[in-house]
């Protein structure tokens, strides 16, 4: 989040459909150029967490943890650093977008250290799903995360 140049927004919703199972070690993904992209509701994504930190356009993304498929319910903007949260808990922060089944769906990359499978985090479909706003850090604080306007 760059609060110099992200005003507030609202949390993007869903539902999570099909809890997956596997992870890879060599899976190649791409990050794509975007920071951010438009979601609209009814639309599938693949939820996929990962232990790279890397943001640079066309970084390999090789760990993965497979999630699962979520439905969007409430149309909105994700945001690398967005919080993303299944079923009431943290998974990680979204790191970025892989668009290599597109126009089918985005493989939606989420840091998380380490990176686990959905089954290994217990997920159940029927979850809610929520991709929220990272909270600004505040110099001012000593660099804590301050709340400076509704999430949601």
């Amino acid at each position: 989040m760059n609060p110099d140049e992200d005003g507030p927004k609202t949390a993007v919703t869903g539902t999570l459909l099909k809890v997956l199972v596997h992870r890879r070690q060599d899976r190649g993904m791409r990050l794509e150029p975007h920071a951010s992209r438009c979601v609209r509701a009814g639309e599938v994504h693949e939820l996929v967490a990962t232990d790279h930190t890397e943001t640079d356009a066309g970084a390999r993304i090789d760990r993965v943890a497979f999630l699962g498929f979520a439905e969007i319910v409430a149309a909105g903007v994700l945001d690398r650093g967005d919080e993303v949260w299944i079923g009431g808990r943290r998974v990680g922060v979204l790191l970025g977008f892989d668009a290599c089944h597109l126009p089918n769906h985005y493989n939606v990359l989420i840091h998380s250290d380490p990176a686990v499978t959905g089954r290994e985090l217990g997920l159940m479909p029927g979850e809610p799903l929520v991709f929220s706003q990272a909270l600004p850090e505040d110099p001012d604080e000593g660099g804590a995360r301050v709340l400076r306007w509704p999430l949601l």
